[in-house]
């Protein structure tokens, strides 16, 4: 569906993925979500086109995050409406189908982190968080004997940071 060549509908088709996300985005989501699941903008327009926007004030950087945030200005929103034409309908469409399915996803990607290093005396040191605009909803650091269980714990954070979210405030706010 790449739209080569084509700078202002590549702009709108990114204006159109943050609007229909109808959340912030980072960068890295952005072009995986534009470039590599999909074929909608290739990589190195995608890459200049962002801080275009943003200069432009059709997006805005939400501070307080390790990976920033990205988000449509109310100009960026305007100028989507106005030319929203000139994005080809069945990009549209599969940008609008894509997103329904997996927007979700993409979230839970973005906002869940988790990292380990190992420590002198040979434990490791995990890092799990959970993301908000403003700032971290939960940060946990644990010390585990091995690199095994830490990497067990890295791969399991993204699929279980809800549910342990909410067993922990269930638990304490009670």
């Amino acid at each position: 569906m790449q739209v080569k060549g084509e700078t202002s509908v590549n702009k709108l088709i990114l204006l159109f993925v943050f609007d229909k996300m109808e959340s912030p985005l980072s960068e890295r989501t952005l072009v995986d979500m534009c470039t590599s699941s999909n074929d909608w903008i290739n990589y190195m327009d995608c890459m200049v086109l962002i801080p275009k926007l943003l200069s432009d004030g059709f997006i805005c950087q939400i501070p307080g995050n390790d990976d920033p945030l990205y988000t449509i200005t109310p100009e960026g929103r305007e100028t989507l409406a106005n030319f929203y034409i000139n994005i080809p309908r069945s990009s549209r469409e599969e940008i609008s189908r894509f997103i329904k399915n997996n927007s979700a996803h993409f979230r839970t990607k973005q906002d869940c982190k988790a990292d380990y290093y190992k420590n002198k005396d040979g434990s490791y040191t995990v890092f799990l968080k959970i993301l908000a605009p403003v700032q971290p909803m939960l940060e946990l650091k644990f010390v585990v004997p091995d690199k095994k269980t830490a990497n067990n714990i890295y791969k399991k954070w993204e699929d279980k940071a809800s549910e342990l979210y909410s067993a922990v405030y269930d638990t304490l706010v009670d």
